[in-house]
């Protein structure tokens, strides 16, 4: 029920100088608390946007860093840990090969969680791999992984990054976005189904890529 009208009208009155000194301390107090809504995500704040704002970092004690040839083993542990569920097996060899577009979760020396950025094309790439220790997941592991890998693909000047995943919730926090059909020219398509990896024939949805991609959703960041 709204107030009478009166007692609405006599609250407009203006302030006398000990009120508006405590409304000014009253302010001065909550701006730290609107801050920490604005950085938390609170009001409907965008992910691209909190990405630049001051936050709490769960994973502070965490460093994402550049993998190095003796993380293969651990990183073949994690993604193996997944194998035949969630992600195809690596092979060892395929792991050192590719060891360069690894990053890995570093707690204390221990890799608690990898991902990788592999380029499909001059405007494209693929994060891939991308697997958490059991005991650390729903830490924030995950997230800073990804993170580090879309600000990889900035750095690089990449602009689109492509995701076969499971994880539709996960990866959309981030923005990205179901694709159907194929998103390049008739002319690059032809040269990217040149390409022996099998990353770039999920991308283009080729059909002896299916059994990859069946159950799977194919998405889409546009930087």
């Amino acid at each position: 029920m709204f107030p009478p009208a009166g007692r609405h009208q006599s609250a407009q009155r203006p302030l006398g100088r000990r009120h508006r000194s405590q409304r000014r301390s009253v302010i001065r107090h909550a701006r730290p608390v609107l801050r920490t809504q604005v950085a938390t995500g609170h009001d409907g704040v965008t992910d691209r946007l909190r990405s630049v704002l001051p936050q709490h970092d769960p994973t502070s004690a965490i460093t994402v860093r550049r993998a190095r040839i003796n993380d293969v083993v651990d990183i073949k542990a994690l993604i193996d840990s997944y194998a035949g569920r969630v992600l195809l097996e690596k092979e060892l060899v395929t792991l050192y090969e590719d060891i360069q577009e690894f990053w890995v979760a570093d707690n204390a020396g221990q890799v608690i969680g990898c991902g990788a950025l592999h380029v499909l094309w001059e405007d494209l790439a693929e994060i891939r791999s991308v697997a958490v220790d059991r005991d650390a997941r729903r830490k924030g592991v995950g997230e800073a992984i990804v993170r580090r890998l879309i600000e990889t693909a900035s750095e690089l000047g990449l602009p689109r990054i492509f995701v076969l995943t499971f994880e539709t919730d996960f990866f959309g926090t981030f923005g990205f976005e179901p694709i159907h059909g194929t998103p390049v020219s008739d002319t690059v398509y032809e040269e990217m189904r040149r390409s022996p990896d099998p990353g770039v024939a999920e991308f283009l949805d080729l059909p002896f890529a299916k059994p990859n991609t069946l159950g799977n959703t194919r998405m889409l960041l546009t930087l």
